[in-house]
């Protein structure tokens, strides 16, 4: 007898209690009943998602690997001249536990601060900056990959499947948001090759800057010629980055713009980059813009009434993102929150609330359940199908209420 390993918990009632755990019947089972609910939660108005790094992390190495590559090229560099640097990672990196690379940056940001007197730098500033310097680099050039790599076009087709079920839903219902911590590519790319449309909060031509006030924008099509009738275009997304892109940079050449953030097509690391490295709350960059708008967006989106947000790859470290979402739970009684994620260990597993969705664990093949890829392939329905399936009794429920008062 195998032990199934599906977990799926309503607040904290198993909704698998009932299958019994011996054989691959039973699996398809538990998959069917996950299905089964979330298909119907994607009847709901309002549908969001939240991407951890977990969504990328085939193709972007996870902090600890980072930590690891950041640890590999301090041990490589030269001396005398980097005996400093290299010192100085040794002594933060005794205060860490579990290479814990968020860590060492918050204590480096926290020091700079501590030493920087004005325009005077002193050889303990030089050095703390270097490190920086070199941890950032290091970060930034494992975010900005080449898709054109193998391994990168697996996870942007992914990421292509995802948008292919979840984008062009019914014109009737809210277009998807989808709220990211990545600072990656991949969305952006994946969006670009299926010619879906997305809002991302920048607008121009060859020079785009962030204004916020385009998150209350859709794009529509004009139905009749000869009368102001539109409809909105159903392949839409709007896309938030809500810690940054490796391809926004801090411009204030122009004046004309309330917000001096610029996305460029070609990102390269630069002093004026602007992006949230991981320790957001702990330099307190998130509360500046165009962060303090984007989060300000993810909180006014969870508080819509008839809305779900799925949430996936992300393990509910960052507690500033927590807070919203605890928030729009205490207050949006309207709300769905589904975990796709181990969260075991956080203190949203002990929630007792019918309104939280958790969803992880490995079937009988191996395969996590919870990663991005299974969840694409076999969790999430297919609204264009859906949509296919019903399209004559839509045309017709539509033609009934158009001429039911003629």
């Amino acid at each position: 007898m195998c032990e199934l390993k599906i977990k799926f918990f309503q607040g904290q009632s198993n909704l698998l209690s009932e299958v019994t755990n011996n054989n691959e019947d039973v699996e398809n089972k538990s998959i069917d009943i996950i299905k089964n609910k979330i298909s119907e939660l994607f009847n709901m108005k309002n549908i969001h998602f939240l991407f951890g790094s977990g969504t990328s992390a085939t193709a972007i190495p996870t902090m600890a690997e980072l930590y690891d590559k950041v640890e590999t090229h301090i041990n490589s560099l030269a001396l005398p001249l980097n005996k400093f640097i290299k010192e100085e990672f040794i002594k933060i990196t005794k205060r860490v536990n579990d290479k814990n690379l968020e860590d060492v940056l918050g204590i480096l940001y926290s020091h700079r601060v501590y030493l920087n007197d004005g325009d005077i730098k002193n050889s303990a500033f030089i050095v703390c900056e270097s490190l920086i310097d070199i941890i950032e680099t290091i970060i930034f050039d494992n975010i900005n990959i080449d898709f054109d790599d193998a391994t990168n076009k697996d996870n942007i087709e992914n990421y292509q499947r995802f948008y292919r079920k979840t984008a062009l839903r019914n014109k009737d219902l809210s277009r998807i948001n989808v709220f990211t911590t990545n600072n990656d590519l991949f969305n952006e790319t994946a969006l670009d090759s299926l010619n879906i449309h997305y809002i991302n909060g920048f607008n121009g031509g060859l020079n785009r800057y962030f204004n916020p006030a385009l998150f209350n924008y859709t794009f529509s099509k004009r139905m009749d010629t000869s009368i102001d009738k539109f409809e909105p275009v159903e392949n839409m997304v709007h896309l938030y980055k809500i810690h940054g892109s490796i391809n926004w940079i801090e411009d204030k050449k122009n004046a004309n713009t309330f917000f001096k953030i610029k996305e460029i097509f070609n990102p390269t690391k630069t002093n004026n980059n602007v992006l949230v490295y991981p320790a957001p709350t702990k330099q307190n960059k998130s509360l500046g813009s165009p962060y303090v708008e984007m989060f300000r967006e993810f909180q006014r989106k969870l508080l819509e009434p008839l809305s779900v947000l799925f949430v996936v790859g992300y393990s509910f470290s960052d507690e500033h993102v927590n807070n919203i979402i605890y928030q729009a739970l205490a207050t949006n009684s309207t709300m769905n929150l589904v975990i796709i994620n181990d969260v075991s260990d956080r203190d949203i597993s002990k929630i007792e609330d019918d309104r939280i969705f958790k969803i992880w664990g490995e079937n009988l093949a191996g395969n996590k359940i919870h990663y991005f890829d299974y969840v694409v392939e076999n969790l999430l329905p297919n609204v264009n199908a859906f949509k296919s399936e019903n399209s004559s009794l839509n045309e017709f429920v539509k033609f009934y209420n158009e001429n039911l008062d003629k």
